[in-house]
Parts: structure tokens; sequence; C-alpha cells
């Protein structure tokens, strides 16, 4: 699944909000919402209730953050960038780096 040409288990950094300037893996993308749920960003306090598994109480978590709010950060440049697209003589369809051009996809 992607939005937005990023996928599960990217390095992104969050470009506006109350997290701004946060960087994070994606650990789940919701695509049906267009929203992504980030490591260590968005954290939220969660009632719960206490079930078979464990005790109740309140409990942090991530909360999902908009596609918009996240940038794919590039590792070569070290900075947010946006996700395009190439063809290589194979045929095979990559990930590239909008700014630097470097191929994103292992």
């Amino acid at each position: 699944m992607q939005i937005r040409g990023l996928k599960k288990g990217d390095t992104v950094k969050v470009i506006s909000g109350k997290d701004r300037g946060k960087t994070g893996k994606i650990q789940k993308i919701l695509v049906d919402k267009g929203r992504v749920i980030v490591e260590k960003v968005n954290i939220v306090k969660k009632h719960q209730k206490p079930d078979a598994k464990g005790k109740g109480g309140i409990v942090e978590k991530e909360a999902p953050i908009h596609v918009s709010n996240v940038m794919y950060l590039c590792s070569k440049c070290g900075v947010g960038v946006r996700i395009r697209y190439k063809t290589l003589e194979d045929g095979k369809k990559v990930r590239v780096c909008a700014k630097c051009h470097e191929i994103l996809d292992a």
C-alpha cells in the first residue's frame, strides 16, 4: 500500500503541526483515510479499559497524522523531499529522490 509514494518502513519528517521537525518510521498506512502512523510522533493519551490481556489505565500511543503533513526523509540529502518515479533500462519502476535523483528502492 502506498500514499504519495510513501511505504511502510520509510523514514519521514513531520513538516507541520505540533510535532513539526520530528522524524520517525512509518508503522502503518491508512489508505482510505489518507493518514499514516509514525513512531514516536503525535503521541496521545488514551483511557483503556482492562481486558483479558492486561490491566487498564491511561496509555500513550501514536495517533494517525495526515499524509500531507509528512515528507520522505532522503538519506543522502538529509532533508524532506518529494518522490518521483523512474523506469530503469530493465523495465523496473523505482522511486527516486526529486532533489538528488538517488534511487530509494533497494
